[in-house]
C-alpha cells in the first residue's frame, strides 16, 4: 500500500472508483476541470491510495479554508477494506493539514451511506454534530 498526492491523470481512475462505491454521489464539481482546480488550490493534500501493483485502491479529497479542513470522498475499494487503509488515509490527511496549522476538520457523510457512517462513528476524536444544519446551493 502506498499513499501519494492525487494528480490530474488520476481523475479517470477515481471516477471509476467513485461510481462503483455505494454512498458516493458524483456531481458536476467532480468533473475534470473543477477537479483539477481543486487539486491546484489544495496542493499535495488530496490523497490517492495504491495497492502493491500500483492500482488505485482508495482516495481522500482534502481542502481547507485556512482555518478548517474539509474531507470528501474517503473511499477504499471493496477488495481492500478491513486492512486499516481508510484510517491510514485519514491520518496522513490530518498530518498534512496540521503542517499547515489546521487542527480542526469537517466531513459530510450522506445519510444513505451506512458503511461511511459506521467508519466515522468509530473514529476517536471525531463526533457527530447535532447543533448545526448544512445548507448548500442547488447549482442552478
Amino acid at each position: 500500500m502506498r499513499i501519494r498526492p492525487i494528480t490530474a491523470a488520476d481523475h479517470i481512475h477515481l471516477q471509476d472508483l467513485w461510481r462503483r462505491t455505494p454512498g458516493i454521489r458524483l456531481r458536476a464539481e467532480d468533473e475534470l476541470e473543477p477537479f483539477c482546480a481543486y487539486l491546484q488550490r489544495n496542493p499535495d493534500l488530496c490523497l490517492l491510495l495504491e495497492d502493491d501493483r500500483g492500482h488505485v485502491a482508495g482516495s481522500l479529497l482534502v481542502g481547507h479554508d485556512g482555518r478548517r479542513g474539509y474531507l470528501q470522498h474517503l473511499v477504499v475499494d471493496s477488495p481492500f477494506r478491513g486492512k486499516g487503509w481508510a484510517k491510514a488515509l485519514l491520518q496522513e490527511a490530518l498530518r498534512r493539514l496540521a503542517q499547515l496549522g489546521i487542527r480542526k476538520s469537517h466531513v459530510f457523510v450522506l445519510e444513505d451511506a451506512p458503511e461511511a457512517l459506521a467508519f466515522w462513528q468509530m473514529q476517536r476524536g471525531w463526533s457527530e454534530r447535532e447543533d448545526i444544519r448544512v445548507y448548500s446551493t442547488t447549482g442552478d
